[in-house]
């Protein structure tokens, strides 16, 4: 009997397939909400997508350049608060898990997004 292979699950924990969830958003489909973004734009730091994070980052505050050398190695994700705060503003709260220099961490952050066009971006957040 052949066995059938499930597809990869997306890594923003979604539960969904990659390629249903954020494999959507990282080939060009726009974000639904701020949400759906912030949640792509960790898959893509998961899977080294320098080129998506800038793209999806807010001209007046995307840095330059990413470098992910030596950059930790992404465990997984909470969402714990999505919030829209205006017509075009949301805020999305969130934990993600990693592992750098053979240590466990969590990463906090209050993350603060805007719609422009039509399209979401992320702006800055504050950390814990």
């Amino acid at each position: 009997m052949k066995r059938s292979v499930a597809p990869p699950p997306c890594p923003c924990g979604s539960g969904k397939a990659y390629a249903a969830c954020c494999g959507l958003l990282h080939a060009g489909a726009p974000a639904v909400d701020a949400e759906a973004l912030m949640r792509s734009r960790y898959s893509a730091y998961v899977l080294g997508l320098a080129d998506y994070l800038r793209a999806t980052w807010h001209p007046g505050t995307r840095p330059a350049e990413l470098d992910f050398a030596g950059g930790p190695k992404w465990l997984g994700l909470t969402v714990l608060r999505h919030e829209v705060t205006g017509d075009d503003r949301a805020i999305v709260e969130f934990v993600a898990r990693y592992k750098a220099g053979g240590r466990a961490g969590r990463l906090g952050e209050v993350s603060r997004f805007v719609r422009d066009d039509g399209r979401w971006y992320y702006v800055d957040g504050d950390v814990d």
